[in-house]
């Protein structure tokens, strides 16, 4: 069978779609297979352990959630103030809210990597890169605050995604409040 990016990554959304409704007991080659329709064996040929299955899941969850460039460029152009730092975040929650299966994935992730070394690995090299990057644009388009206020906004908006995807608690303070409530009590 011809390996290719296109069945590799629907097979890799698929993937993602079983672990977010199914938990990682159900994420299996063979429910891979039936979320994406192919046929019985395909999931396995293209990530034969599932140590392979989850990396790719995790390199999918980080391509989907990349900002797109045109936004990036867009900010960069702006002057680096509070209400672009609150935009940036923004923007961060609306690309984890806009496929709920990706942010559910990822918690889940989490979840297993406390469990397995192997997922912890492939999750946390990831994470950490996308830290650095979040840091580095922080840093090179002048916005305010440094790595512990990225650190702070990163563990803010797990805890908001989380309550938003699970059981919410109804506080009557909507998501863009939450975030400029963030914004005002984390940076000076």
């Amino acid at each position: 069978m011809a390996r290719n990016d296109e069945r590799r990554s629907a097979l890799a959304d698929a993937g993602i779609r079983v672990l977010a409704e199914e938990g990682a007991r159900g994420l299996t080659h063979r429910a891979v297979d039936s979320a994406a329709g192919t046929p019985r064996g395909t999931a396995s040929n293209y990530f034969p352990t599932r140590d392979d299955l989850i990396s790719a899941l995790v390199d999918r969850i980080g391509e989907r959630l990349t900002p797109h460039p045109e936004a990036v460029s867009s900010r960069s152009a702006r002057l680096p103030d509070r209400k672009l730092f609150a935009d940036y975040l923004r923007d961060v929650v609306r690309r984890l809210s806009a496929d709920p299966h990706v942010s559910l994935a990822l918690f889940e992730l989490r979840l297993e990597a406390a469990r397995r070394p192997a997922v912890a690995e492939a999750l946390g090299a990831w994470r950490q890169r996308a830290f650095q990057d979040d840091v580095a644009f922080n840093e090179g388009s002048g916005l305010p605050g440094g790595q512990t206020e990225i650190a702070l906004f990163h563990y803010a908006i797990d805890g908001l995604m989380l309550d938003k995807l699970t059981a919410p608690i109804d506080t009557g303070l909507s998501i863009d409040a939450a975030i400029d409530e963030f914004v005002d009590r984390l940076i000076r």
